[in-house]
């Protein structure tokens, strides 16, 4: 792609060739995910959890009514970008997050960029969107952007329109503004809908769900999760390629310091209340401050400021199991509580396992939507052209894959239920094992199986597939192929050896 847009830069049109070249600079810049979701849903904290430190206000402020991209850096600054195009550079806060009051007219400001020493973000630039359901229209207006950029400036379309990934975060259940949200993430993955290949749900807050409300929990909260997060991902999909659930307050507090010894501290002394005591402080955040005891309500209070109910509930589970456990291994424990492992690794598996496919196709759809708005229909041909030829070669197959997955996914091209969770397999992971559901069998059945549907998806392609359908059914067929050869040239190598 990226020979592609170099090549085609000096035959076209001075717009269209700086088009070309926002392409190339996306191109080589880390993959950019979207944090997206309603108001109160805990996107910034999320967004504290997985960069690892505490820069992203999560109280209400002017920067949590702005697009907010947090990007590698060499020097820790915070640039606000206004509408035309001029910078103001700030520097973090006392604590070290993105300072809540800007100094400047929020009608000037386009987004915030806030540059990080940090280790996570050399490959992931993470976005920041305000809250969708906001009573501040204008920062409804804001998140409706990086959706689906309706009226964007060009300096904010520039911010956002990289982001060739979305993280959707909901709470308790999944309402219709989310899923239109969904279905609208065309503009911020450069004209691609949102589809298990660029998509991944979160379900945050997962310790205020209450397990009698749901089947077959059991009355624990964290199973019910589980079993909720389940039933959403059969809601959201094909839109999204898992739901996972997460306690965010509890991963930040564990991935960013916010735990510390002190915390650990209270905690044993909590932990050597009498049970009836504990379990009664317990039923309440009122009751577990008021209440009185040898822990001072200060540093009961900073334990609910940092962990909530059921986060003090499970630290104390696990002092319970062992007395003289230290603060840094209490703090692994909360933070596998909490969930932020899955996520990470959804992430790695789903976005950056593939961040090169998934940029690449983003940046086909820019090169092809800048052709259809040339004038010069000889331009747009000699873009087209330029097209076929990169999608003709065999390397390209991964592009042609993703955009099936898209057509599949956004239901442009229809398929029956079966064969549509057969081909949106491929956007669940980049493991072929996983893609043909065949996880734990032996190399012999998995290359056969591959080989026995390559031949099926071709002879659908020939005969009985619709146009479209033929279409996503030779890209399905290759896919299935090439599986096979991979497969079969492995057990090939061991056979050697």
């Amino acid at each position: 792609m990226a020979s592609l847009c170099t090549g085609l830069a000096p035959h076209v049109s001075p717009r269209t060739a700086a088009g070309l070249r926002g392409v190339l600079a996306r191109l080589a810049a880390p993959l950019q995910v979207a944090v997206a979701g309603r108001i109160k849903s805990g996107k910034s904290t999320l967004v504290n959890a997985l960069i690892g430190r505490r820069v992203a206000p999560t109280d209400v402020g002017e920067c949590t009514r702005l697009v907010t991209r947090y990007q590698y850096g060499t020097v820790d600054r915070v640039e606000v970008v206004l509408t035309d195009g001029r910078k103001q550079v700030l520097p973090f806060d006392a604590e070290g997050m993105v300072p809540a009051q800007l100094g400047v007219d929020l009608a000037t400001v386009s987004h915030v960029e806030a540059f990080l020493t940090n280790a996570v973000l050399r490959d992931l630039t993470v976005i920041d969107t305000p809250g969708l359901g906001s009573l501040d229209a204008d920062s409804v207006a804001r998140t409706e952007a990086v959706l689906h950029q309706s009226g964007l400036d060009p300096v904010s379309r520039g911010a956002v329109a990289g982001a060739e990934a979305v993280l959707y975060v909901f709470t308790q259940g999944v309402r219709v503004d989310d899923r239109q949200a969904l279905a609208a993430f065309t503009a911020a993955t450069a004209g691609r809908e949102a589809g298990p290949a660029n998509a991944i749900a979160v379900l945050n807050k997962a310790d205020t769900i209450a397990p009698e409300t749901v089947d077959g929990a059991d009355g624990d909260v964290w199973k019910a999760a589980l079993l909720l997060a389940e039933r959403q991902a059969r809601t959201l999909k094909p839109r999204v390629a898992d739901v996972l659930p997460v306690i965010g307050l509890v991963a930040e507090s564990a991935e960013t310091g916010g735990f510390s010894s002190a915390d650990a501290d209270a905690l044993r002394k909590l932990a050597e209340l009498d049970p009836a005591t504990r379990e009664t402080m317990l039923m309440s955040a009122d009751l577990f401050t008021a209440w009185e005891c040898d822990v001072p309500q200060g540093a009961r209070a900073r334990l609910l400021e940092r962990l909530d109910l059921h986060g003090v509930r499970t630290a104390l589970e696990a002092v319970d199991a062992e007395p003289a456990i230290t603060a840094g291994a209490l703090r692994r424990k909360l933070l596998d509580a909490s969930g932020l492992d899955g996520v990470r690794g959804k992430l790695n598996a789903v976005f950056r396992a593939r961040a090169d496919g998934i940029k690449a196709a983003a940046a086909l759809a820019s090169v092809s939507a800048l052709a259809a708005a040339s004038g010069d229909p000889n331009e747009r041909q000699r873009v087209h052209n330029a097209i076929e030829v990169l999608l003709a070669k065999p390397e390209a197959h991964q592009l042609r894959l993703l955009e099936a997955l898209t057509l599949v996914a956004s239901g442009a091209v229809g398929m029956p239920v079966d064969l549509a969770e057969e081909v949106l397999r491929f956007g669940v992971s980049p493991d072929p094992v996983e893609q043909l559901g065949m996880v734990g069998r032996p190399p012999e059945a998995v290359a056969a199986y591959a080989l026995e549907r390559a031949g099926w998806w071709r002879s659908f392609a020939s005969f009985g597939a619709t146009p479209a359908q033929s279409r996503v059914a030779h890209v399905v067929h290759r896919a299935y192929f090439l599986i096979w050869q991979q497969v079969r040239g492995h057990q090939r190598v061991r056979g050697r050896r």
